[in-house]
């Protein structure tokens, strides 16, 4: 097993802060829908439905991906998502829309 596979994905650094610093409220806005429209009753890797919705917005391409993925984290602790996995590793996570009870 590769020795990276065992992080967690990396932090913001100062120039992705700077990124993030940037964005607006109607930004964040549309990043979440990404997210949310990537996603599907079933599970999906964090990771994929991550870079489809990066493709998705070429404007916020300085925006890093990980930035997304700690939108997914938010998506999930507000109920809008479901998870399952470690969502602090992205590629070792899975989401999906929640399920009608």
């Amino acid at each position: 097993m590769d020795p990276a596979d065992s992080q967690d994905d990396p932090p913001l650094d100062a120039e992705d802060l700077e990124a993030v610093a940037a964005l607006t409220p109607d930004d964040f806005n549309a990043i979440d829908r990404a997210l949310l429209t990537t996603s599907s009753t079933s599970w999906r890797k964090v990771a994929s439905v991550v870079g489809t919705a990066v493709d998705a917005y070429p404007d916020f391409y300085k925006v890093p991906d990980v930035f997304y993925a700690q939108r997914v984290r938010a998506l999930v602790a507000d109920g809008k998502l479901e998870a399952r996995g470690n969502l602090h590793r992205m590629r070792f996570s899975e989401v999906r829309l929640p399920q009608a009870r």
